[in-house]
């Protein structure tokens, strides 16, 4: 498909800058394929489900992946991407001409990396210098990687480092986080256990290829970045059993539908999996694994937004666009919510 099929026209003003107080006071969209479109809160979200149903959260956790530094005379700027082993990572430079292999980058805290091999899509394979744990470095010299659109507009704060962690944050490893969690709150959980909605958990270390856009003319010809996740054994038999009594799989985020998608088996039952997944999902794809997403509202032209146009109809998803935006819903990391129900 022509990627511009999925671009739409957003107001400035639309981007959220700062999550809404409470969490789950934000607004949330409905889009079901036999009812249309309704306005909500994210608190009301008990009520739009039903007992049975199985909401799944991703329990990555962001770390302070965005790092500035020198080599030499050169401002080199990375962001952390993808784990390659306990001291390598891939990651995004910035100014990447002033780099060449061997060359050491030097951090503030006294944190160094090597950087060793160049790839075609302008990242960098580095190595960090030392013996202590990649993570301990990261906390003494990264900050939060903000999204581009909303660390474009201000200066990342301390007040980013909770904010952009949901309460299911466990696993290190993220350098995006899940947003569509980032809504939810204790009292939202239990109010979701009241009416008998199911919570599982999964991982899948988000990339910071998710911000990157679609330069492709057309959908074929975008290559995703690889992410890794795991779904074990046990949470895919519990998904797996939800199902067959009747309740529905409900994805809190596209990452979680994306790693479910890619640990689905043809016949519909959810496998175990562990490893690397680069699933693009565009119009056209069957679902298999879940019944419903929990999602915020996505980037003009992104993959995200061709994911849910897949799920609901490109159509149905651009008139929730434009509604959404005559309403004055807040867009992206920080902003609104939507609950989208195929048929």
């Amino acid at each position: 498909m022509r990627v511009d099929q999925f671009d739409f026209e957003l107001p400035a003003e639309c981007i959220a800058l700062r999550p809404v107080r409470p969490r789950d006071s934000a607004r949330m969209l409905l889009v079901a394929a036999d009812s249309g479109i309704a306005d909500h809160t994210v608190s009301g979200l008990p009520a739009l489900l039903r007992a049975g149903d199985v909401l799944v959260f991703n329990d990555t956790r962001v770390i302070p992946a965005q790092l500035e530094g020198r080599r030499g005379q050169a401002r080199i700027g990375a962001t952390l991407h993808k784990r390659i082993d306990l001291r390598r990572w891939q990651a995004f430079i910035r100014n990447a001409k002033r780099l060449k292999q061997g060359d050491i980058i030097e951090f503030s805290a006294g944190v160094n990396a090597t950087a060793e091999q160049g790839g075609d899509d302008g990242s960098w394979t580095l190595c960090f210098a030392g013996e202590e744990p990649v993570e301990g470095l990261l906390e003494r010299a990264g900050r939060m990687p903000l999204p581009p659109y909303i660390a474009g507009k201000r200066e990342v704060d301390e007040a980013d480092r909770s904010d952009y962690q949901t309460m299911f944050a466990r696993e290190d490893g993220a350098v995006a986080a899940p947003t569509a969690s980032l809504h939810f709150t204790p009292d939202l959980l239990a109010a979701l256990d009241a009416a008998g909605v199911l919570r599982e958990t999964l991982t899948l270390h988000v990339g910071a290829g998710t911000f990157l856009p679609v330069k492709a003319e057309d959908t074929q010809d975008h290559r995703m970045h690889a992410e890794w996740g795991r779904v074990d054994a046990g949470t895919a038999a519990r998904l797996n059993a939800a199902r067959a009594a009747g309740g529905r799989i409900i994805a809190a985020g596209t990452t979680s539908l994306r790693l479910l998608e890619s640990a689905v088996g043809e016949d519909g039952m959810i496998q175990p999996f562990e490893g690397d997944t680069a699933i693009f999902i565009t119009p056209g794809y069957r679902f298999k694994a879940i019944d419903g997403l929990m999602t915020n509202f996505h980037l003009p032209r992104s993959t995200l937004f061709m994911l849910v146009s897949a799920l609901m109809g490109l159509e149905k998803m651009q008139a929730a666009y434009a509604h959404a935006i005559g309403e004055g819903y807040r867009f992206y990391s920080y902003g609104d919510s939507s609950l989208l129900l195929p048929a």
